[in-house]
């Protein structure tokens, strides 16, 4: 018996989808163009999502969809940027903006199609689910108004983070419930409930807790840590100069060191986590940094904070953590008018450089056509005035008797 190939698992799609879908198909659509490196590279990806959700019997359909030539779709999804990856269901449609490999797009299309909270409804299934998952909330209870805010939530955030119910019989008795009903966060080998008079909002608690307290973070993860509400502190690695190996290994340790025997006291405010290169930071500063290096971000307002001195022990970490918390230490960056201009001109600087290597022509044209203008602009109004300033020169080097005539006709 032959095989099919991965390609035969993904439809190519167009305007017609719009008629043509019925209202129980879920699509996981990417959207891309035709001049794109990146959406390229994608595709081998995207035919493996295809061919291993159909081998599992996924109710979602798989597709990709040329942005450029079917507007129609696009325009009914607002694509901006590419490749841009859909979820369809029902009338929903929800953006994947994680990691685009492979494992994180096929969990995303699991999360997504199946239900907004998924219940687990015996002990095994529990702990296979708290096994699974780094970071797993909990509804534990009856119906209940919490709950409805709670399936609020799932509804809003359910393209990042997975939403369960069970009772209380089927958690662990070790761990220990606040009262009945409660929304719990199992993360980091600890529980803990929400609070509603501590917290805040459920939705603002569930933003802050729904990452571990210490990890790998990619640009993706980071920028979803943004909306968390907390400070970040990473130590940035480079993997590739052999011979900043031991300091590498001393500020990830540092790192890691504090954000476990110190978890009590700064889990409220601060995440940790290392990283190997980062695109995001190096625009967030506008600039490169000298790796490794220890940095700590508060996105919510597109700042950043730098040791003032070289961090050799646990102790000077811990001082550059309270300076940053009791605001000695002056923050870089920001959102101000002057850091968006800068950061505009920034970013536009990188985005032509990405587009003169993946598609020269059309950066070329881009640059071309304003400036064809502004040559054109410029030429009409030295015409203009060349023109005018010809026309006073005749005036006054005509006869003078002439002009006296002219005078005399507009007299009369």
């Amino acid at each position: 018996m032959s095989v099919a190939p991965l390609w035969a698992f993904v439809d190519e799609l167009d305007d017609s989808l719009l008629q043509t879908r019925q209202m129980e198909d879920i699509w996981l659509i990417k959207f891309y163009a035709p001049w794109c490196r990146i959406c390229k590279e994608l595709d081998p990806t995207w035919h493996l999502i295809g061919s291993e959700l159909k081998s599992v019997g996924s109710p979602v359909n798989v597709g990709k969809c040329d942005a450029v030539a079917n507007t129609g779709l696009a325009k009914e999804f607002n694509v901006r940027t590419y490749p841009a990856i859909f979820m369809w269901k029902n009338d929903e449609k929800y953006l994947y903006s994680g990691p685009r490999t492979a494992d994180a797009i096929v969990e995303f299309a699991h999360r997504v199609s199946g239900p907004l909270i998924r219940p687990l409804t015996s002990v095994q299934l529990f702990q296979h689910a708290l096994n699974r998952h780094d970071v797993m909330f909990v509804y534990i209870g009856a119906s209940s108004q919490l709950k409805g805010e709670y399936l609020s939530v799932a509804r809003e955030m359910i393209v990042s983070t997975f939403f369960f119910s069970a009772g209380r019989d089927v958690v662990p008795k070790a761990v220990s419930l606040p009262a009945l009903p409660a929304v719990v966060v199992f993360k980091d080998g600890d529980c803990f409930g929400y609070n509603e008079a501590s917290d805040g909002s459920l939705k603002a608690w569930i933003k802050r807790e729904r990452f571990r307290n210490y990890g790998k973070v990619d640009d993706h993860t980071l920028y979803a840590m943004g909306d968390s509400g907390k400070l970040i502190l990473l130590a940035l690695l480079d993997e590739v100069n052999a011979s900043q190996q031991n300091l590498r290994f001393r500020y990830k340790s540092l790192v890691w060191k504090v954000s476990q025997d110190y978890k009590e006291v700064y889990s409220r405010n601060i995440l940790f986590g290392f990283m190997e290169d980062s695109e995001y930071i190096s625009g967030l500063i506008m600039g490169e940094l000298r790796l490794p290096a220890i940095i700590m971000l508060n996105l919510s307002t597109d700042s950043y904070f730098m040791p003032p001195a070289s961090l050799e022990t646990e102790r000077h970490l811990l001082d550059f953590v309270d300076q940053v918390l009791d605001g000695s230490i002056q923050a870089h960056g920001g959102n101000g008018l002057p850091q968006r201009v800068r950061r505009f001109i920034y970013d536009t600087k990188v985005l032509f450089l990405l587009l003169l290597s993946e598609a020269p022509v059309l950066a070329c044209l881009l640059v071309a056509i304003p400036f064809g203008v502004l040559l054109l602009v410029c030429f009409v109004c030295l015409k203009a005035w060349s023109d005018y300033g010809g026309q006073d020169d005749d005036d006054d080097n005509r006869p003078v008797f002439s002009r006296r005539q002219t005078a005399d006709k507009k007299s009369d």
